[in-house]
Parts: C-alpha cells; sequence; structure tokens
C-alpha cells in the first residue's frame, strides 16, 4: 500500500483503489473490435474479469441465449400437469405473493401468466401483522370460501408444512414457487418449484422470487400463441424484485436484468410508469441503483406501514390514472417509513450502544414491518448478525440481517424447537415465537450467530471505507467517449462494485450544501464546468472552497434537463490534487496483476 504525494486541503474519507486494466489477449482484443468496443473499453471490461472470447460474448450477447429451459425446473412437470387440469376443469386459483417487493413483483408476474391462461385468478398478499411471513391460514379460509381449489405462492411456502396440510384438509391443492432456505421437513404440495431443492438440476440456483415466478411464466406460456414473448415482457418485474431482494446480478439474474432494464426504459407497463414518475426518475435513466434505491423501497413502504395491497394493485393497474393514485398513495407511505425508521433505528443504536462487538439481539414495541430495516443497519453499523424483535403484541416477530459469510437461516434451524415460524436466506431471515422463550432463544442464538462468517460464501470485495476506481483520467478526458466506454461495464446491481472514475485537476467553482444531506458542486476544467452532486457528504460543503484544486473520485452520469443533455458527476470523494498522480506513481503500477491503494488521510 502507498500513500499519494503531499496532502493539502480536502482529506478523503475513504481509501481510493485503482483496478489496474486487465491483459487482453489478441483474440480478446478482435472480438471486442467486432462487437464495436474501443480498446479502453475493452481492457477496463477485463480489468473486471471479462478476460476471454466466451466471457464477452457471455456479457455483451442476447440475454434471451443465457436463459435456462424453465422445463429445468424442479416439478417443472407436476406444476404443468396441475395448471393444465385447472385450466380443463375451470378452476379458480388464488396467487399468494409475500408482501416484499420480491414477492409482490412476482405475484403481478403469474397473475398476468395465469390470466393469460384464461384462468380466474384471484390473489393474496398477507398482511406483515396479523399473518407474517409464509402461507397464511387467513388466505387458505379466503380461498375456500370464494371456491378456489389451487393456490400458487410466490416467494414463499417452503416451509409452510402445516399451512399446506390445512390446505389439503379442505380439498384445496398448493404449488409452493419459492427461493427460500428448505427446511428438513418439506410441505407435501403437488409441486414444489425451489431450485434449491437438494435433487434440483437447474443451472442457476440464484434467481429470487420473483426470477422463479419469471420462468414459472416461461414455463406456462411456452407453447401459447405469442406467449414466450409475453413471457419475457415480464422480466421488468422481475428484476425489480431480484434487485430488492439482493440476489447477485450474475448468470441468469444478469440476463433478467438487461430484459428488464429494455423494458423499463423503452415501454414501462403503466404503474411502473407512474411509480417512476412519483420517485422523479426518467424511464431511460432507469439503472439497477435506481431501482434498488427508488423503486424497490416504495413498493415495500405500503406493507411495512400497513397497506398491503396497494402495491399489488399498482403492478397490476391497466390505466394511467389509477397507476398515478395509487403511485401517490405509495410515496407518501415511503415518507412515512422514512421517518419512523430514523426514530426506531436511534432508539435502537441507544440500546446496544454499550455492548461488546459482535452479534446482537435488540427488542421493542415497534411495527414489524420496520424491524428488517433496522436490523439492516445495525448489522452495517456493527459489521455483525443484529436481530431486531417487534414485541409489541403476541407472537412476538424477529428480523435477523448479517453481513456477507453469515448463516442467519441456519441459525434460525437450530432453534427452531422454540419457534412458530421461520425462514429467509443465509444474510436475510425472520421469524415469530412465544414470549416466554425469548430468555432461551436469545441464549441459544446468540452464540450460533457468532460463529465465524462461511469464508466461501464472502465474495472478495473492499472493505467498508473503499472506493475501487475502475480507472483515473485528467479532466480533459472526461466527455462523452468516456461514457460510452464504461456503459459495457454494467449493468451494475445495488452492492456491487459501481463504475467509479477518478478526475485528476478539477477546479471548485462554487459548493453549496443541498437539501438532504447532500453537496452540490460546480467543478472547471478550464473554461468548462461539470456540474457534481455528492449524496450523502454534507461534509464536502463545510471542507470545500471555491479555488480548491481537486481529484475527485466519482461515477459518471449523462443529464437531461430543459431539452439539453450534459455529463454530470456523482461525486463519491474528493482528495487533494496529485492525490491520484501519487497513486499512478507507484513503481510497477501497470504490471501489478491486483489493485493498488492509497490510504485515504480522512476519516
Amino acid at each position: 500500500m502507498a500513500q499519494a504525494g503531499p496532502v493539502h486541503g480536502p482529506r478523503p474519507a475513504f481509501e481510493w483503489t485503482v483496478r489496474p486494466a486487465g491483459p487482453v489477449s489478441p483474440a480478446l482484443a478482435e472480438a471486442a473490435r467486432a462487437a464495436g468496443l474501443s480498446q479502453r473499453a475493452t481492457r477496463l471490461l477485463a480489468g473486471r474479469g471479462i478476460s476471454g472470447v466466451d466471457d464477452l460474448a457471455a456479457h455483451l450477447g442476447d440475454p434471451r441465449a443465457a436463459l435456462h429451459d424453465p422445463r429445468l425446473l424442479p416439478d417443472a412437470a407436476a406444476l404443468l400437469a396441475r395448471i393444465a387440469r385447472a385450466r380443463a376443469g375451470a378452476e379458480r386459483v388464488l396467487v399468494f405473493g409475500d408482501f416484499d417487493a420480491d414477492g409482490l413483483t412476482g405475484l403481478a408476474i403469474l397473475v398476468t401468466a395465469l390470466t393469460s391462461l384464461g384462468l380466474d385468478v384471484g390473489w393474496h398478499v398477507p398482511a406483515r401483522d396479523g399473518e407474517g411471513h409464509g402461507l397464511s391460514l387467513q388466505a387458505i379460509d379466503r380461498a375456500a370460501a370464494e371456491g378456489r381449489s389451487l393456490i400458487v405462492t410466490v416467494d414463499t411456502g417452503s416451509s409452510s408444512v402445516a399451512e399446506v396440510a390445512a390446505a389439503a384438509a379442505r380439498g384445496i391443492d398448493v404449488i409452493v414457487t419459492d427461493h427460500h432456505h428448505l427446511p428438513p421437513v418439506l410441505p407435501a404440495a403437488v409441486a414444489l418449484v425451489n431450485p434449491h431443492r437438494r435433487d434440483s438440476t437447474y443451472p442457476d440456483a440464484r434467481l429470487a422470487g420473483s426470477g422463479v415466478a419469471f420462468k414459472v411464466a416461461q414455463l406456462l406460456l411456452a407453447d401459447e400463441p405469442d406467449g414466450p414473448p409475453a413471457a419475457l415482457a415480464l422480466a421488468d418485474l422481475a428484476i425489480i424484485g431480484t434487485i430488492a431482494d439482493v440476489a447477485p446480478i450474475a448468470g441468469e439474474n444478469r440476463a433478467i436484468a438487461r430484459l428488464g432494464l429494455a423494458r423499463l426504459r423503452e415501454a414501462p407497463r403503466p404503474g411502473l410508469a407512474a411509480l417512476l414518475a412519483a420517485a422523479g426518475v426518467a424511464p431511460h435513466r432507469v439503472d439497477l441503483e435506481r431501482i434498488g434505491f427508488a423503486l424497490a423501497p416504495r413498493l415495500n413502504a405500503g406493507g411495512r406501514m400497513g397497506d398491503v395491497a396497494t402495491a399489488a394493485h399498482l403492478l397490476l393497474a391497466t390505466d394511467a390514472a389509477t397507476a398515478a393514485e395509487l403511485a401517490a398513495r405509495l410515496d407518501a407511505s415511503n415518507r412515512e417509513r422514512r421517518d419512523l425508521t430514523a426514530t426506531i433505528l436511534d432508539e435502537a443504536r441507544a440500546a446496544v450502544a454499550d455492548l461488546p462487538p459482535g452479534p446482537v439481539m435488540v427488542t421493542g414495541p415497534w411495527p414489524v414491518g420496520i424491524i428488517g430495516l433496522v436490523a439492516g443497519r445495525l448489522a452495517e453499523d456493527r459489521a455483525a448478525p443484529a436481530v431486531v424483535v417487534a414485541t409489541g403484541a403476541e407472537p412476538w416477530r424477529a428480523s435477523a440481517r448479517g453481513p456477507a459469510g453469515s448463516r442467519l437461516a441456519a441459525a434460525f434451524e437450530a432453534c427452531a424447537d422454540l419457534l412458530e415460524r421461520h425462514g429467509g436466506h443465509p444474510q436475510a431471515a425472520g421469524c415469530q415465537f412465544p414470549a416466554a422463550v425469548y430468555p432461551v432463544l436469545r441464549e441459544r442464538l446468540l452464540p450460533l450467530l457468532a460463529i465465524p462468517p462461511d469464508v466461501e460464501a464472502s465474495p472478495a470485495v473492499t472493505g467498508p471505507r473503499t472506493l475501487l476506481l475502475d480507472l483515473a483520467v485528467d479532466a480533459s478526458e472526461v466527455d462523452y467517449r468516456l461514457l460510452h466506454d464504461l456503459d459495457p461495464l454494467g449493468p451494475i446491481a445495488p452492492g456491487d462494485p459501481e463504475v467509479l472514475v477518478g478526475i485528476r485537476g478539477l477546479v471548485v467553482g462554487r459548493v453549496r450544501a443541498a437539501t438532504g444531506g447532500h453537496t452540490s458542486l460546480v467543478l472547471r476544467r478550464g473554461r468548462e464546468v461539470l456540474d457534481g452532486i455528492a449524496f450523502g457528504r454534507d461534509d464536502l460543503a463545510l471542507s470545500l472552497s471555491e479555488g480548491d484544486v481537486v481529484d475527485v473520485a466519482t461515477r459518471l452520469e449523462s443529464r437531461h434537463f430543459g431539452g439539453f443533455e450534459s455529463l454530470q458527476l456523482e461525486v463519491r470523494d474528493v482528495a487533494p490534487a496529485g492525490y491520484l498522480a501519487g497513486l499512478m506513481a507507484v513503481p510497477g503500477f501497470e504490471e501489478r496483476a491486483g489493485a493498488v491503494a492509497v490510504a485515504g488521510v480522512g476519516g
């Protein structure tokens, strides 16, 4: 690790690391030229691991070619047979979707697909407080009352052994579509479509719940007139759920992302067009980050604040006026959710402030819809698993979050004898239990959560105070050609290393604090100016002054306003001029295979 040259001026808050461009073989160079890529774009792709001709073809090729045959899903034949029987008998069907963005988008996918088959389809989203995760008895009661003889779950059901049995006792079949951790005892569903089954031969088990629903839609519509393109058109819903569930954007998920982004940008369905408008996002600017930070939270907000049905109605809306009204309701719920989360987070942080490092459990009379968010923030704060328990009603409900390599679902499974319900993933899980067992549960669960992370499951990522730059350029090199060369690196999911550029030698023309804890910047390069915004960096409004000469670590964007297009910098950090030059001057930098880091000197 090498220090940059003399530091004069604003100190960087992060450690900056530049990713050296990867080696480019003659075969890769030729394939890249044929694909219309510049030499710089090719080197950047190689630096991110796209180093072979086959890698490049998979990265840039038709995303439809990367979709696997849905007939490889476990129980695909049983599912098809049961749906065929339902169609032949004009049966009524209930789609049961989980209440988060992954379950909601998956519900919309299967309601749309099953309706297109001519079936009478109803839907049910469980209330967080009254029903919780998993197939609920209330949904079974509703299906029976409405004469629905088949329930199809989305993003849930793998642990619903008792509920599936209760449905069967009332003459109702259940098809489970899910992607969650599988318990030792599985429900006796007519089909259990979960790529994590031990007997599954599906090539890619990284699908989210909405991704599984998307594949089921492909399966159902494969032989229908105009069915295959109709199924592909549902990728916009699938990618929102995939991002919301923080599934990796690799393999088949990346193909779904490319298909879904194209749909969102070119022809968003009425509900999503209205949600984009409510979030202030123009369709052509949609990317995975905006899905994660603008769309998914709004879809989740209704359920978190007690209004579980609004998001489903929005996703299924067919006219713009209705969609706009529903989107406005979700936007208002999201503002309320933000305020409530901030209050509860302060209370939870105070409760664990004096505890030693490591996993924590914290309890309070908090809304069930908020505790997962609070657990996530506590896990980030402490770099360790956090369990937040809502004690407002019996039984108590808990949400857990943890860093990469955690084993949360397995830890809950080990305490199953104390729990009424449980499920989830290695890094996100939940459960409910009688209040009386809390002391015993806490005593057993915390040691399980303290087991060192699964190193094999932890991706090699930079630390939380590191910015990984794809390249460093002089201020004069920032233009649309550079933006074009960066585009093939995407799509980038929230949480993955974003495409960042280090820019040398910009002059601060203006700096001011912006609403929401941000800093607005005007940066000069000679007579030209670049507008910049530093989200969440209100400290820069105090540390920067007009006339400062700086290097910046930034994301490069194209902004459309008033009919004009211009480049904008989404600034992540600022350092004194010469900081990047000191990094690039490290002996052997160009030849080193790994990244070379320059330690930040700020906090």
